[in-house]
C-alpha cells in the first residue's frame, strides 16, 4: 500500500457554517493532528481548494442563483487556518465543482507519487468528499475516510452517504488508527499484546462465542495509560446476522411465556445486582474510571429502574387484560440495544428489563469500554434465570452497531449516545420504517438567581458538573448567572470546585475521576484551549494540586475547570464537551437568562435555582428541555420519570416509566 493523504476544501468560508458537525474547531483540530501525523511519517500530502476568481463565471450553479461569492482567491475566506496551510514542497489543487478530480491535476499527482490509496479528510462529506470518491473509486483507487477529520453542513445526509461509501468498500478510520497503522509499516508491528486478554466475540444462548474475529480494538486502563486491560473483538455482518436469526428464532416462545415468569427473572436479577454491587463498582472503577462510590450509585439505580418496570408492568398487564375485544398491546420482536460506556449497567439495564418483560428479546452491541462489565451483567441475566437466546451480546464497534440497526430480522432500535449516532440511527430507521428511541445527550444549563441559597448552588452545581468528570448526559455543562449575583456565585463557585476531590476511582472519597480515554483528555483540552481566545477568565482550581502532575502525566486525568464566556455562539458554549468542564454566562435580566439557557442545539435537562414562584412558573412555561428541574442540578434523574430530551438530544419517544410500554410495545385493535 503506497496512500496519500488529501485535505479537500478545508477554508475559512466553509468553516464558518453556523450548522457544521462536528463543529469548526474540533475538525480542525483533528485534521491538524492527522496533517502533523502525516508529515512526520513521510505520507504524502496532497492540498484541495475550491478557488473561484473574481468575476470568474464558473462557479456553482446553486450559488450563482443566490449571488454566493466564496473561497474567492486572494480573500481570507479562501485560505484555510495556518495550522492547515501546505508546505511549499506539498501540491495544492485547485477546483470549481465538487470534485477534486474535476480537473486533471489532481490525477497527474497521484500517478507521478505512484499513490494506490488515498486518505480523504475535510468538507464537506455529502458533497465534495463523495464526489471526490466516487471519482478516485472509478479510477480504481483504495479510498480510506479520516471519520474524526471529515465534517458536513448536513448531518442528517452525511451520515446516510458514510452508509453508502461504507457499502462500496469505502473504509472509514479515526486518524489517530490511520497513524498507528501507517507507523507499524514503519517500524513494525508494536510488541507486547500477546498477553493481553481478549474478550468474547459474541455471548449467546449457550453462553461465550469464540468466533476467530480478525479485527480488535485495544482498551486502555483510564488510571494508568500505560496498562492495556483487554481488546474487544469486532463483529462483521455475518455475525451480527447469526445474532439477530437467534434472538428471532427465540422471539415467538419468548413472547408466549408467562408474564408472572418473565417478572420473576428481573426479581433475581435485582438480587443478584445487590448481592454484587461492590464487584461491580469496582470493575466500573478499574475499566472505565468511573469513581468507586458512583458505581454504587449506578448498581442501585439499576436496581430501582428493574423495581420501578416491575411495578408499571404489573398495572400494564392488568389493565391490558380490562382491553380484551378492544385492542391489546403486543411486543414489538426483536431489539436493537446500543448503548454507551459511562453508564454501562443502569442504562442497560434499563432498556433489557421492559424489553424482556414486555415480551421482546434483545440484541445487545455495548460501547467498547464497557464491553467486560456487558459481558459481567449477561451472566447476572444466565444466573436469573434468563431464557437462553432471549439477550445475546455482540461486541463491536460504529460499524457493529449500523449493521445491527440495518438487519432484516430487528423490529426496533433503542440506543443512548451520541448526535452523530443518532443522525446514523435516524437515516438506518427511517429507512427501515421502524421504531427508534435515542437518547443523545445534552449541554445543560442552570439559572442562579440572586434569591436562591447562593453557596448551596454552587456546591451543588460543582458536582453536578465534574462529577464522574462530566461523563454523564445530564451533566450541568452552562451556568447562567444573573448579573446582580455574579460576583458573589463565581467566588463561592471557585471555592465548591476546589474542594471536590480529585484523584483515583478507586478511593472512596474520590468524586472526580479520569477520562475514559486520553483522546479524550486531548479532545478536552482542545476544546478548552480554543475557548482562550474568547473567555474572560479560565479557572482552574486543582492546578496547583500536589498531585496535579502525578495524576496528568499516568492516566487520562483533566482538571476540573470552569470558563467565563459571554460569547453564546462561541463552540464552548454551544458544543456537549463531554469533561469536566462548566462554561458560566452572565445574564442581564430573565429574558436574556431564558434566550442564553434555549440557545443551544440540545435539550435534555434544564434547572432554575430561585425562591420566587413566579420566576418558576415562568420557567417551567419557557424553558425548551425534556427534563425541569427546580433549585436542584440537572445532573441526575429519577426512574418513576419518563427520560427523553427536546430538540436534538431525542428521538422518538422517551425512556422509563409509562414510557416504556408505549416503545417496547404497539396497539393492536381487535375486531369481534
Amino acid at each position: 500500500m503506497k496512500p496519500a493523504a488529501l485535505f479537500i476544501d478545508l477554508q475559512n468560508d466553509f468553516l464558518q457554517s453556523a450548522s457544521l458537525d462536528p463543529p469548526a474547531g474540533e475538525l480542525v483540530h483533528r485534521a491538524t493532528e492527522l496533517l502533523n501525523g502525516c508529515r512526520a511519517l513521510s505520507v504524502p500530502v496532497i492540498h484541495v481548494w475550491t478557488t473561484i476568481q473574481p468575476n470568474d463565471p464558473r462557479r456553482m450553479l446553486h450559488w450563482k442563483l443566490i449571488d454566493k461569492w466564496a473561497c474567492v482567491q486572494g480573500t481570507e475566506g479562501h485560505a484555510p487556518p495556518q495550522a492547515l496551510r501546505p508546505l511549499e514542497t506539498e501540491p495544492l489543487v485547485h477546483k470549481f465543482y465538487f470534485s477534486a478530480f474535476a480537473e486533471d491535476r489532481l490525477d497527474q499527482v497521484l500517478r507521478s507519487l505512484e499513490i494506490d490509496t488515498l486518505l480523504v479528510a475535510g468538507l464537506h462529506l455529502h458533497v465534495c468528499l463523495r464526489a471526490t470518491i466516487l471519482d478516485a473509486y472509478q479510477r480504481g483507487f483504495i479510498v480510506w475516510v479520516a471519520e474524526d477529520a471529515v465534517a458536513s453542513d448536513d448531518p442528517l445526509h452525511a451520515a446516510v452517504t458514510r452508509r453508502y461509501l461504507e457499502q462500496r468498500t469505502t473504509r472509514f478510520i479515526s486518524v489517530k488508527n490511520f497513524l498507528s497503522l501507517m507507523d507499524r509499516e514503519r517500524y513494525g508491528s508494536r510488541q507486547g499484546m500477546e498477553n493481553v486478554p481478549r474478550l468474547p466475540p459474541r455471548v449467546g444462548a449457550q453462553g461465550a462465542v469464540w468466533d476467530d474475529v480478525p479485527e480488535h480494538q485495544v482498551h486502555v486502563s483510564p488510571r494508568q495509560n500505560d496498562v492495556t486491560l483487554w481488546t474487544v473483538p469486532i463483529n462483521d455482518e455475518a455475525r451480527v446476522k447469526r445474532a439477530t436469526e437467534e434472538a428471532r428464532q427465540t422471539s415467538l416462545e419468548w413472547r408466549r411465556s408467562a408474564v408472572p415468569d418473565r417478572m420473576k427473572i428481573l426479581d433475581r436479577l435485582i438480587g443478584l445486582l445487590e448481592a454484587e454491587s461492590s464487584e461491580l463498582a469496582k470493575q466500573m472503577a478499574i475499566e472505565i474510571g468511573k469513581p468507586i462510590t458512583y458505581g454504587q450509585a449506578e448498581v442501585a439505580r439499576g436496581m430501582a429502574l428493574l423495581k420501578s418496570i416491575l411495578r408499571y408492568a404489573k398495572d400494564d398487564f392488568k389493565e391490558s387484560s380490562k382491553e380484551a375485544g378492544l385492542f391489546r398491546r403486543q411486543p414489538l420482536g426483536v431489539i436493537a440495544m446500543i448503548t454507551p460506556w459511562n453508564n454501562p449497567l443502569a442504562i442497560p439495564v434499563g432498556k433489557i428489563g421492559p424489553a424482556l418483560v414486555y415480551g421482546n428479546t434483545v440484541v445487545w452491541k455495548p460501547a467498547p469500554a464497557a464491553t467486560s462489565v456487558s459481558i459481567r451483567i449477561m451472566d447476572l441475566l444466565r444466573r436469573s434465570g434468563c431464557t437462553p437466546g432471549s439477550v445475546h451480546l455482540l461486541c463491536g464497534n460504529r460499524s457493529t452497531a449500523e449493521a445491527l440497526m440495518s438487519d432484516e430480522r430487528v423490529d426496533a432500535v433503542t440506543l443512548t449516545g451520541s448526535l452523530a449516532a443518532g443522525y446514523s440511527a435516524q437515516a438506518i430507521c427511517s429507512r427501515r420504517h421502524i421504531p427508534l428511541q435515542a437518547e443523545l445527550g445534552g449541554n445543560n444549563a442552570a439559572i442562579v438567581w440572586s434569591d436562591c441559597d447562593l453557596e448551596q448552588a454552587a456546591s451543588t452545581l460543582a458536582e453536578a458538573a465534574f462529577g464522574l468528570a462530566g461523563q454523564r448526559c445530564t451533566a450541568n455543562r452552562r451556568v447562567v448567572v444573573e448579573d446582580r449575583c455574579y460576583d458573589i456565585f463565581t467566588k463561592a463557585l471557585e471555592a465548591a470546585v476546589g474542594s471536590l476531590v480529585w484523584g483515583d476511582p478507586l478511593d472512596p472519597k474520590t468524586q472526580v475521576g479520569p477520562l475514559i480515554s486520553l483522546e479524550a483528555k486531548s479532545r478536552v483540552a482542545a476544546a478548552v484551549s480554543r475557548a482562550q481566545e474568547v473567555a474572560d477568565k479560565i479557572m482552574v482550581p486543582h492546578r496547583h494540586s500536589a498531585r496535579y502532575e502525578e495524576l496528568t502525566r499516568t492516566g487520562a486525568y483533566y482538571p476540573p475547570t470552569v470558563i467565563f464566556c459571554n460569547h453564546p455562539e462561541h463552540e464552548i458554549v454551544q458544543e456537549e464537551t463531554f469533561g469536566p468542564v462548566m462554561v458560566i454566562q452572565r445574564a442581564s435580566d430573565w429574558g436574556h437568562a431564558m434566550q442564553l439557557c434555549n440557545g443551544v442545539r440540545q435539550g435534555l435537562v434544564a434547572a432554575l435555582f430561585s425562591r420566587s414562584e413566579e420566576l418558576k412558573a415562568k420557567f417551567l412555561a419557557e424553558a425548551q428541555a425534556g427534563v425541569l428541574k427546580l433549585n436542584s442540578a440537572t445532573a441526575g434523574v429519577g426512574v418513576e420519570a419518563p427520560f427523553g430530551g427536546q430538540k436534538a438530544s431525542g428521538i422518538g419517544p422517551p425512556e422509563h416509566g409509562a414510557a416504556d410500554r408505549e416503545f417496547y410495545t404497539f396497539a393492536q385493535a381487535i375486531y369481534r
